[in-house]
C-alpha cells in the first residue's frame, strides 16, 4: 500500500506538461500531452489529471464524457475526477522489449462536441528482473598443454531490464588458475570469457568447479550464479579454428523453411580424432528459427520469420574438436522487411445520427491507420471513395478526422454508405478498406403540400346533417412530428362563427363534414356562396400549431364589409326599379299598399319551413291582390312608414327585397 502510494506521488511530480501553452491554443494544440510513470504501478494509480491538463472545468468535465480510445486498456479515466489512471499491468519488458525507450500514445475523445487529444506516455524500467543463465552449470574441457592467455566463452545470462537495470558484468570466485574477462557483442550484450592463468597439469589436478556471477547497476543490484566445472584433458594441442570471428548475413522475412542462410567454417591443425570437429549452438534451447548442421556448419531457417516481431538475430556458434577443444564464433541474421501486412482502418468514435442542418466541417468520426510494416512499407495513404458530402482530415500521425464537407438533405439520401480505403506505399502497395453507414437525423424543413391545388365540392340539398361531403389530403416528406399534418379552414366569404355552422374539416384525416342540411331554393338569395352553387373551400394544412393572424382577421372582415355594401347597393337599385314600375303600372296592381282598399281574405297557412336553413326566425306581413300574388312584408319591428318588401308569387318563390311606403297587409307570424 506505501509503495502504491509513492509510486503515485512520483507520477504525479513527473508529468511532461505545457499548462502556460495549452491554454493557449486549447484542443488544438498538436503537441501531445505527454506523462512519465515507472512500469509496473498497481492498477489504479494516477498517471495524471487529465481533464485539468486538458484544459476542461471541474463544470465542463461531465458533459464532455472524457474517455480513452487505445486497442489495450492500458489506462482509463476517472468519470468523477478526470484523472489518468492505470488500466492493468505495465511490465515494460513485455510493452517493449529491449528498446531503450518505451511510449505508449493513445487518443483521449471528448464528446459535446467531439475532438480528441494525443496522449504519450513514457514507461521507464525498474530494476525488476535478475540476470539469468540459461543453465546452472557448464562443463568446459581444457587440455593440460593449453598455453596461458588461452581464452574460452562462456554461457551468457540475460537480463530483460534495460539501462543500469540491465545486465552489467560477471564475476569469478577467487582462483589461482583462471580469471575472466567480461566482453561485449555488437548489440550491446554482455559475455564472459574464462582466461587461463597458469598452464595445468592433469596429474595434479583433473578438475576445477568454478563459480560464475552475472550482476546488474540496479537499486539495489541483483545477480545469479551458474558453477563452471573445468575438466584438464590429456594432450590436444590445437583447439578448432574458425574462418571468421564473426559472420553477418541479410535474410528478407518471407525466406521459406529449409531455405539456406549460411555455412560457418573451422579448422584444426591436429590430426585424428583431435581433427574432428563437430558444430553446435551455444544456446540450443533458445534457438527456434533455425536449424544447424553439426557437421557442415549449414545454418537453415526452421521456421519462418517476421521482421515485426525480430529484426535481428546474434547466435553464438561452438566448434569442438575430438580432444574437447572448442572454439566460438558469433552470427548475426539481420532480418529485412517485406510488405506482407495490410493497412487497416479502425473507426475509434463514430456518431449515430448526424442531423440534415449539421454545420460545414462537423465532426463525424475519428478513425486510426495501423501498418505493421516499416519504412515506406508501413507509410499509407487515406482517401475517402465516392462522391459523398463528407471528406477525411489529417489530424496527426495515422490519425484521421471524418468532417461534413456538403449540404445534407435526409428526404433525397437518408444515409450514406462511407468507404474509406488506406493505401501503403510498398511495392507493389497493399490496401484495405472499411464501410460504415451515416445515418442523417431529419429537422422540419419541408411545408405540408395539398394533393391538387383546388377542390370542388357538390352537395346535394337536404343532405343529411353532420355527412362527409369532401375529402382534403395533403403530405410531408419530413419524419415523426415533423411531418404530422393537421388541418383547418382558414379562408371564406362568411364570417368565422356563420362558417362553422355550415361546413367543418377533420383535423386529423381531413375530412370535410356539412354541419346542417342545405336548402337550394330557400338558400338562393342569400350571401352563402360557399353553399347555394359549388364553391371552392379552402382549408389550410400544416404540420404545426397555426398561430392566430390579426392582419387575416382584418381582411375578413373587411371582404364581410364588401358584401354587405353590394347587397344594400343590390336592394337600392331594385327599390328604384320597383318605384318606377308602380308609377308606370296600373293602380289596380298597388291597392294592396293603399290604405283600406285590400280585399281582405281568409287566414293564410304559410308553408312550412321547419326544416329549411335559414338562420334565424321571420315575422311577415302576408297580403294578396285578386291575381293570388303574395307579398310578404318584414315585421320583426313595429310598422313604420317604410317597410322591407319581400315579393313573392303563387308559388312561394322569393324575389329581391324592395321598398314601399304605405301598404295594408295580414300580419302572420312564421319560422
Amino acid at each position: 500500500m506505501g509503495s502504491g502510494a509513492a509510486e503515485r506521488g512520483w507520477a504525479e511530480r513527473r508529468p511532461v506538461l505545457f499548462p502556460f501553452l495549452l491554454s493557449l491554443f486549447g484542443p488544438a494544440l498538436s503537441e501531445p500531452i505527454r506523462y512519465r510513470i515507472p512500469e509496473e504501478m498497481p492498477e489504479g494509480s494516477m498517471v495524471g489529471n487529465l481533464a485539468k491538463d486538458l484544459g476542461l472545468s471541474v463544470h465542463e468535465f461531465p458533459t464532455r464524457q472524457l474517455r480513452i480510445s487505445s486497442e489495450k486498456a492500458y489506462f482509463t479515466v476517472s468519470a468523477k475526477s478526470g484523472e489518468l489512471l492505470v488500466g492493468s499491468r505495465l511490465d515494460r519488458e513485455q510493452i517493449c522489449g529491449k528498446k531503450p525507450a518505451c511510449t505508449l500514445e493513445f487518443e483521449a475523445v471528448a464528446e459535446n462536441p467531439l475532438n480528441f487529444y494525443h496522449v504519450s506516455v513514457d514507461i521507464e524500467d525498474i530494476n525488476d528482473h535478475t540476470p539469468k543463465f540459461t543453465q546452472t552449470s557448464f562443463d568446459l574441457q581444457i587440455s593440460e598443454s593449453t598455453k596461458p592467455g588461452a581464452r574460452f566463452i562462456l554461457g551468457s545470462a540475460h537480463d530483460a531490464d534495460i539501462g543500469t537495470n540491465s545486465l552489467q558484468n560477471y564475476q569469478l570466485n577467487p582462483n589461482d588458475h583462471f580469471s575472466l574477462v567480461n566482453k561485449e557483442k555488437q548489440d550491446g550484450g554482455k559475455y564472459p570469457e574464462l582466461v587461463l592463468k597458469t598452464p595445468l597439469d592433469r596429474e595434479e589436478q583433473k578438475s576445477y568447479q568454478l563459480t560464475l556471477t552475472a550482476l546488474d547497476c540496479g537499486d539495489p543490484p541483483l545477480s545469479s550464479t551458474a558453477q563452471i566445472q573445468v575438466l584438464v584433458t590429456d594432450a590436444n594441442d590445437n583447439p578448432p579454428v574458425f574462418s571468421q570471428e564473426l559472420y553477418r548475413v541479410s535474410v528478407l522475412e518471407n525466406v521459406l523453411p529449409g531455405t539456406p542462410v549460411l555455412r560457418v567454417m573451422a579448422t584444426d591443425q591436429d590430426e585424428g580424432v583431435n581433427a574432428q570437429i563437430t558444430f553446435s549452438f551455444t544456446e540450443a534451447g533458445q534457438i527456434t528459427q533455425f536449424d544447424l548442421n553439426s557437421i557442415t556448419g549449414e545454418i537453415t531457417i526452421l521456421n519462418r520469420l517476421d521482421f515485426e516481431e525480430v529484426k535481428e538475430y546474434s547466435i553464438v556458434l561452438e566448434a569442438r574438436d575430438g580432444g574437447g577443444m572448442i572454439a566460438q564464433c558469433t552470427v548475426e541474421i539481420e532480418v529485412q522487411d517485406i510488405n506482407d501486412n495490410i493497412p487497416e482502418v479502425v473507426f475509434q468514435s463514430l456518431r449515430d445520427i448526424i442531423m440534415e442542418d449539421t454545420n460545414l466541417g462537423t465532426h463525424v468520426a475519428l478513425l486510426k491507420i495501423r501498418d505493421k510494416d516499416s519504412g515506406q512499407n508501413g507509410e499509407v495513404i487515406c482517401k475517402l471513395e465516392g462522391d459523398v458530402p463528407f471528406k477525411i482530415v489529417s489530424s496527426s500521425i495515422n490519425t484521421y478526422k471524418l468532417v461534413t464537407d456538403g449540404i445534407l438533405d435526409r428526404e433525397q439520401t437518408p444515409e450514406y454508405n462511407v468507404t474509406i480505403t488506406a493505401t501503403d506505399r510498398g511495392k507493389p502497395p497493399l490496401s484495405s478498406s472499411s464501410s460504415v453507414t451515416l445515418h442523417i437525423g431529419d429537422v422540419n424543413d419541408n411545408a405540408p403540400v395539398f394533393e391538387q391545388p383546388s377542390y370542388v365540392v357538390h352537395v346535394a340539398e337536404n343532405n343529411p346533417p353532420g355527412a362527409s361531403i369532401a375529402q382534403v389530403s395533403a403530405s410531408d416528406p419530413d419524419l415523426g412530428p415533423n411531418g404530422r399534418v393537421s388541418y383547418s379552414i382558414v379562408n371564406s366569404d362568411l364570417e368565422p362563427r356563420a362558417l362553422a355552422s355550415y361546413v367543418s374539416v377533420s383535423a386529423q384525416s381531413g375530412v370535410v363534414f356539412a354541419q346542417r342540411a342545405f336548402d337550394h331554393d330557400l338558400l338562393l338569395p342569400l350571401p352563402l356562396p360557399l353553399l347555394v352553387f359549388p364553391q371552392e373551400v379552402l382549408p389550410d394544412v400544416s404540420d404545426r400549431p397555426a398561430p392566430s393572424d390579426p392582419q387575416a382577421e382584418l381582411q375578413f372582415y373587411l371582404v364581410v364589409a364588401l358584401a354587405l355594401i353590394s347587397v344594400l347597393f343590390l336592394l337600392a337599385v331594385t327599390l328604384a326599379i320597383a318605384l318606377h314600375l308602380r308609377r308606370s303600372s296600373s293602380p289596380t296592381t298597388w291597392t294592396c299598399f293603399q290604405p283600406g282598399l285590400c280585399v281582405k281574405s281568409g287566414p293564410v297557412v304559410p308553408p312550412n319551413y321547419s326544416e329549411g336553413t335559414l338562420p334565424y326566425s321571420y315575422n311577415l306581413c302576408v297580403a294578396h291582390t285578386g291575381k293570388t300574388e303574395f307579398n310578404f312584408l318584414k315585421c320583426n319591428e313595429q310598422l313604420s312608414s317604410e317597410r322591407d318588401i319581400l315579393f313573392g308569387d303563387s308559388s312561394g318563390a322569393l324575389f329581391p327585397l324592395c321598398k314601399s311606403s304605405e301598404s295594408t297587409s295580414h300580419l302572420v307570424s312564421f319560422f
